[in-house]
């Protein structure tokens, strides 16, 4: 099916269903969950937008998948999770085990866990665990009035699983092509009886697996313990606990672009799933825990008072192998002058880092529901702290030092060999003892969402001080970030908005004059509509988005001029999403367009200009009752990345997903096939010279027991 076919079916978008947040569910779901129908209404405290307003009030565009959605489709990892959601690159680098990087809007998405940023800096921690979490949560476009300095695009939150005051629970078994093996474990429920004021929750994972590259290996262990303690009718605590800990292989390959995007001399390819490593060196091995606490109390019928607190720490050592990216034959024979290797020999980079992770984050908030004359207030006032402190020690051995004429460590990517890594007294030797990188963001923030009427308006307003020092580098950036929004709901369920928001980020540095860099500022217009049929649950939205960067670089480093922060980007599109229910069948669609340019003028790297998606799930009742289904397309348009010299086009691909299975008194058993037919794609290339293999058909059978 085209794209063009496919998007016009998807005049449609959805910002949510299936809302009530983990941490305030009092009931058990019981045996027939899965049938519920979307809810569209729900609270998301500790989620993306901090507010119990209705997303279908709310002026801003928001996505969410449940854990029902995400597992009817067969998601593996956060990355998997979003392929389905608008407007986002869910998998810009194919295949990864070192970490789920999608993006919104042509912009990389920060990962929140209940409403605080979990993860600073790269390859310091562990990736999140889909069995952790409720639901996903992207909140699309500039979010520094909740959240402080952050990415234009938005950000990714998850909705941790917490105690719920029934008992029950799940034990689940996995297995599936690459070696896939996996067991995990929820219980949940009160201790000591129905009455007691604690209650308990348990989750437990444990998961060895393959990958399409044959050495690419992973072991994970995940161990998440939470209690809550409801301390009054109006006063509720949840400590949450996790562990995690994973040793792999990094499944990025970095490929040159010769033999992948395009052909070898002789006309060939290279096979794209061929490892590029060195085995006994390379290894991704991360490890965390983190404490996170909840809690909330309520005042009066008026005000509330909600808060959430979070220390974690984690560390990643990292060893890997990699082409050079000056492509084997081109520097050995142009550069050298000698011709001693074939067009598909490459000199490899070796690489090791020894990073490190810690943070102290708290944000509390007063809610105030009250009202002034015709207006109907839900204030939202807030604190925000967080202390992060990052280090990342390297040693970095640039083509294996093919360079200075020694070839012992290249390989040929047609007929690898593999020649052992240098010795560590190499790495030892050119060891880069980093200063340590220390971050204090404190914010002060004040929401009102105000309803008069049909009419809902909200207002934000934030102030943020920003403290970084690293080394001899100290550097303090203060900013006022914005947001306004209007929406107007029709009797009909038709609600156009319009909104205003804004974001920053600090850029640690001075210009040529030895002037302190501005922060980068971001704004974004945003103008839509979200609809509720009458008749069918569900919600269909569309947005349309006009998003400025300012204080990038200079434009092509413009000579002469000694100011640095010149550079704008503009990022516009239009994206569209919907979720009903018809009665047996659950529909979800999706359809996005990007318009995005850097401060000169070129596409934004690897970001395809169109996406479209759609799945659909049949839970029939009668006497197919129990039987289960779903099917679902997936169309990335082309992507491009160049610069004034290079260009490279990454063409289109469409992928087809299944689920089928059946679900009996207690029991559940499902098989889901991703990329059902096999395709090969290369996600996108790079002007500096490498391409991503996208992920290969993956079939996973799985069998789970609820009680």
């Amino acid at each position: 099916m085209g794209y063009r076919t496919l998007a016009a079916v998807l005049v449609m978008s959805v910002s949510t269903s299936a809302l009530a947040v983990a941490q305030q569910a009092a009931t058990a779901e019981d045996a027939d969950s899965r049938q519920e129908t979307i809810i569209v209404t729900g609270t998301t405290a500790f989620g993306a937008t901090k507010s119990d307003t209705p997303i279908v009030e709310t002026a801003r565009t928001l996505s969410v998948e449940t854990a029902e959605m995400f597992i009817d489709k067969g998601a593996l990892n956060l990355a998997s999770a979003l392929t389905y959601v608008a407007g986002v690159t869910a998998e810009p680098y194919g295949l990864s085990t070192r970490g789920d990087f999608p993006q919104s809007r042509g912009l990389v998405l920060p990962r929140y866990r209940d409403s605080i940023q979990e993860l600073f800096g790269s390859y310091n921690s562990t990736r999140a665990d889909l069995y952790t979490v409720e639901q996903i949560e992207v909140l699309k476009g500039p979010a520094s009035v909740l959240y402080g300095q952050g990415s234009p695009g938005g950000i990714v939150n998850y909705v941790s699983k917490t105690p719920r005051d029934t008992f029950g629970g799940e034990l689940r078994a996995e297995v599936g092509n690459f070696d896939r093996y996996e067991v995990a474990g929820d219980v949940t429920g009160p201790i000591g009886g129905e009455d007691n004021p604690f209650s308990f929750r348990l989750v437990g994972l444990y998961r060895d697996t393959g990958t399409q590259v044959d050495q690419v290996d992973e072991e994970t262990k995940v161990f998440m313990p939470s209690l809550a303690w409801q301390a009054t009718p109006d006063t509720r605590f949840t400590l949450i606990g996790l562990v995690q800990d994973t040793d792999s292989d990094t499944a990025a390959q970095f490929l040159p672009i010769k033999g992948t995007l395009e052909p070898l001399d002789d006309g060939s390819y290279l096979d794209w799933q061929v490892y590029a490593g060195e085995e006994g060196f390379n290894r991704y091995n991360t490890s965390s825990e983190q404490v996170t606490l909840l809690g909330e109390h309520r005042i009066n019928d008026n005000l509330m008072i909600e808060g959430t607190a979070l220390w974690r720490s984690g560390e990643a050592d990292y060893h890997q192998a990699w082409p050079a990216f000056i492509g084997g034959t081109r520097y050995i024979n142009d550069v050298l002058g000698v011709n001693l290797f074939t067009d598909t020999t490459v000199a490899r980079t070796f690489y090791q880092g020894d990073n490190t992770f810690d943070q102290l984050a708290g944000d509390i908030r007063l809610r105030a529901d009250f009202t002034t004359g015709a207006l109907e207030h839900e204030l939202l006032a807030g604190v925000q702290h967080q202390d992060v402190e990052t280090d990342s020690n390297t040693s970095y051995y640039f083509a294996g030092g093919a360079l200075a004429g020694d070839f012992r460590y290249v390989l040929d990517l047609k007929n690898p060999v593999y020649t052992g890594a240098p010795d560590q007294s190499v790495f030892d030797a050119i060891y880069n003892n980093a200063p340590t990188q220390t971050t204090k963001d404190t914010g002060v923030y004040l929401s009102d969402q105000m309803a008069y009427d049909k009419w809902r308006f909200t207002a934000g307003i934030r102030f943020d001080s920003v403290e970084n020092e690293g080394g001899a580098v100290s550097q303090e950036d203060d900013a006022v970030s914005t947001s306004f929004g209007v929406l107007y709901r029709f009797d009909n369920g038709f609600s156009p908005y319009v909104s205003y928001a804004e974001s920053f980020e600090a850029v640690v540095g001075t210009d040529s004059n030895g002037k302190q860099l501005e922060p980068e500022e971001a704004r974004q217009y945003e103008v839509g509509f979200k609809y509720e049929p009458r008749g069918i649950p569900g919600i269909i939205t569309a947005s349309y988005y006009d998003i400025e960067i300012s204080n990038l670089p200079n434009p092509n480093s413009l000579p002469g001029n000694a100011a640095q922060q010149q550079g704008t980007s503009t990022l516009k599109g239009f994206e569209a999403e919907a979720r009903l229910q018809f009665d047996e069948i659950y529909f979800q669609a999706a359809a996005s367009t990007i318009d995005a340019e850097d401060p000169n003028g070129f596409q934004l790297s690897a970001i395809p200009e169109t996406q479209a998606s759609v799945w659909t799930t049949w839970r029939p009742d009668g006497a197919w009752k129990g039987f289960k289904a779903g099917a679902g397309i997936r169309y990335v348009g082309e992507t491009v990345s160049e610069n004034a010299a290079l260009s490279y086009t990454t063409p289109d691909y469409t992928l087809g997903d299944l689920m089928v299975g059946y679900e009996w008194d207690q029991w559940d058993f499902a098989i889901n096939a991703r990329n059902i037919t096999d395709e090969d794609y290369l996600t996108g290339c790079l002007t500096r010279g490498d391409c991503f293999p996208g992920l290969r058909r993956t079939v996973v059978a799985s069998l789970s027991y609820d009680f």
